[in-house]
Order: structure tokens, then C-alpha cells, then sequence
């Protein structure tokens, strides 16, 4: 993040410059107040440009073995761009190279998913996938008992990423 805040700075004052420079060759015909629109502008292209960037750099940063499996795109009135091309602001992955099978019922799979956001700390869950029944559980709810099956259908992207349906 600071990194990205950093170059929204560099652009404006990029942005900045090369319409002081515009004007100077223009003999000063150029309005002056053009000068901080034209770093204002840059600076909102590149924060534009990293919103939309953020999911093809992270998505193609992971290692072998993780499968994006969902993205979650979002819409918001403060960026009304994104009404006509919204943005990937989360996805969750799937590891794949992980996949733990049962040895008494190779039907039950155990699965590490971590879920990626735009401005949060990756989290990472471990479930249970039943490729039977089509359903997923939490392994335990912390009291060493029997996890709760959860039916998630055939449309479920973590199901068909387990038990390659999809």
C-alpha cells in the first residue's frame, strides 16, 4: 500500500511536470490551472490502473498447486467507472497440489482455500469435501466432535475444484 501511494505521488508530480512543460513550449498560452488538473489526473489514473492491475499481478503470483477457483467483482457509486467495467476486489484459491484424501473413504477430501482481498491479509481455511454427496464441512468446530456437512451443489467451485467436476 504504500508502495502504490507512493506512485500515485511520482504520477502527479509526473503529471505535473509535463504540462509545465506543455505550457512552456506553448509560449504560456496554456492556463495555468491546467497544471494541477493535469497531476490530479494522473494521479487518479494510476490509482485506476493499480485497482484494475491488482488481481492479474496476484493471480499470477501464485505458486503451482493454487487455482483460483472464485473472483468477487465490485461496483461503487465513488468510482463510477467501475458501473461500466467493474473490478476483481477478491478471489479465493484452491490448492490443488494439497489435496488430502481419505484413507477409509476416498470420497472425503480435505482442502486448504485461502481468500485474497484488495486492501486485507490473505486467510487461509481448511475444509472437507465429500465428492459423493456434493457437500463441504468445516474439520471440526474446535470440540474434537463430528463436523457439520453443509450441502454446496454441483455448481460449487470449491466441490468441482476437489473432485473435478468442473
Amino acid at each position: 500500500m504504500f508502495l502504490e501511494l507512493i506512485a500515485v505521488i511520482i504520477a502527479g508530480i509526473a503529471g505535473a511536470g509535463v504540462m509545465m512543460l506543455i505550457a512552456r513550449m506553448a509560449g504560456g498560452r496554456v492556463p495555468k490551472w491546467l497544471v494541477p488538473v493535469a497531476a490530479g489526473a494522473a494521479m487518479l489514473g494510476t490509482t485506476i490502473s493499480s485497482e484494475y492491475s491488482w488481481y492479474s499481478r496476484t493471480s499470477g503470483a501464485l505458486p503451482d498447486g493454487l487455482q483460483v477457483v472464485e473472483t468477487v467483482e465490485n461496483t461503487a457509486f465513488y468510482r463510477p467507472w467501475t458501473y461500466i467495467v467493474p473490478y476483481t476486489e477478491r478471489f479465493m484459491a484452491l490448492d490443488t497440489g494439497n489435496i488430502r484424501t481419505n484413507s477409509e473413504n476416498t470420497a472425503l477430501h480435505m482442502v486448504d482455500v485461502y481468500f485474497f482481498r484488495r486492501w486485507g491479509a490473505v486467510q487461509s481455511v481448511e475444509l472437507m469435501v465429500n465428492c459423493d454427496t456434493a457437500q463441504r464441512a468445516d474439520p471440526a468446530l474446535g470440540d474434537g466432535g463430528d463436523p457439520v456437512w453443509r450441502d454446496a451443489g454441483d455448481d460449487d467451485p470449491i466441490v468441482n475444484g476437489v473432485c473435478d467436476r468442473g
